[in-house]
């Protein structure tokens, strides 16, 4: 009987340790995938899979779908530019940011690779079960799951506000960690001093921290000076559901700011803090883009213009961002711009262009936010390729890939009262 028991029990702690081992692993890999192969390869694969089945290969093409050719003036002209991307979601899984890994999109190997010179990394904090573009309730979480699954400390698994802070932490120990030169960002003066080092042909990436939906606040308006504290300065109101702050465009209501969110806003800007609408609903974009007296980003997703899904912005919305001065990130993923191919970005990057001009549009990819993209972060040649065969000048691909993203990021991070005492 004895035996039995301690049988079992080994079974059970088998078990346990292979779901600690292996899970997290597994469904970061099912989830943030890469459906992009170089066009040769693509072609060497379909003609080795059609002659090894006796088969036409037109007939049996690979689901992996080819990548762009890159041209002698895109790699050159990439290799000069200064790139800024709004949003990746890596905090969220368990992987050391220093290590080139196998799985996801992003870390600072291939950031390097890719010769990004700022990535924005979000903090999710909770997403809905069955998570949807058209509506989600807040009674759900799947985050905590993967918390416990991933060994966090035990303090994120019942608090959002922890989980951000824990974020944090992994890019302050990623960034003292690092032989290739990652910065964390918190100060217009930092960024500028990353900046010039790059510029002397020193290794440097900078890091900015943002919060995906301010539900993270758990409705306590002081935490937000929590946030602020541990190194966030970005933050979008809302995620996949409705918060004591606004809508979400996925959410059950959908509805406009609540005096709760208008106050965090106005306290985001004192701060120096960028606000961001992606994932606001249409009705708290609409709120908000009429209340901002500083310029506000939607860091990642696309335009009704060239992918009509009800995440993506609309005409008026795109307007009344590029009022304010601020950036519109284009996204990588199928919702985001109809397609995953570099034309299908380009083209949702040329309709913001002319509607309101080349300088309100950005890269927002979503990386490792439970995606499916053509190309990780180490073939952003992707995207300037894409463009110089859209037929954008090269002044215009430097503002698009980080010059846009810079000028507002680089503002916004001064506080409010700083702007106020210059002028």
């Amino acid at each position: 009987m004895r035996k039995r028991v301690w049988s079992g029990a080994a079974l059970v702690a088998l078990a346990a340790a292979g779901f600690f081992v292996f899970a997290p692993a597994m469904i970061e890999s099912s989830m943030n995938k890469i459906d992009g192969t170089p066009a040769s390869l693509t072609q060497k694969n379909n003609d080795n899979a059609g002659a090894a089945s006796g088969i036409d290969a037109k007939a049996n093409k690979l689901d992996n779908k080819p990548l762009l050719p890159i041209t002698a003036q895109a790699a050159a002209l990439h290799k000069t530019l200064t790139i800024v991307d709004l949003h990746s979601d890596t905090l969220m899984w368990d992987r050391d940011l220093n290590m080139r890994s196998d799985r996801g999109h992003v870390d600072v190997p291939r950031l390097s690779d890719g010769n990004v010179a700022l990535q924005v990394f979000s903090s999710v904090t909770k997403t809905p079960k069955n998570q949807n573009y058209n509506s989600n309730s807040a009674d759900t979480d799947n985050i905590t799951m993967l918390v416990m699954a991933q060994l966090q400390p035990a303090r994120t698994w019942n608090s959002l506000l922890e989980r951000s802070l824990y974020h944090a932490q992994k890019l302050d120990a990623a960034v003292t960690q690092s032989k290739q030169g990652l910065e964390k960002i918190i100060s217009a003066k930092a960024l500028d001093n990353m900046l010039s080092l790059r510029s002397k042909q020193q290794q440097r990436t900078g890091a900015m921290l943002s919060a995906e939906g301010l539900h993270d606040l758990e409705g306590k308006r002081a935490n937000l000076d929590k946030l602020y504290a541990a190194g966030f300065r970005m933050a979008g109101l809302t995620h996949f559901f409705d918060n004591e702050l606004a809508g979400s465009m996925h959410g059950i209501k959908k509805g406009g700011l609540t005096p709760f969110g208008r106050q965090i806003v106005s306290d985001m800007e004192a701060k120096g803090m960028i606000v961001d609408i992606a994932h606001l609903s249409h009705a708290g974009v609409a709120e908000l883009l009429a209340l901002a007296t500083r310029p506000v980003v939607s860091s990642h997703g696309g335009v009704q213009g060239t992918c009509k899904v009800n995440r993506n912005l609309s005409d008026a919305e795109i307007r009344g961002v590029a009022k304010t001065g601020g950036i519109i990130g284009i996204g990588y993923w199928e919702a985001a711009v109809c397609d995953t191919s570099p034309a299908a970005i380009a083209k949702a990057i040329v309709y913001v262009r002319d509607l309101v001009g080349i300088d309100y549009v950005a890269l927002g990819s979503d990386y490792d936010g439970a995606t499916t993209v053509r190309f990780d972060t180490s073939k952003l040649v992707q995207v300037t390729q894409a463009l110089l065969n859209a037929g954008l000048r090269e002044d215009e691909i430097r503002s698009v890939m980080g010059r846009n993203a810079l000028r507002v990021i680089s503002a916004g991070l001064i506080p409010q009262a700083k702007v106020a005492q210059a002028a």
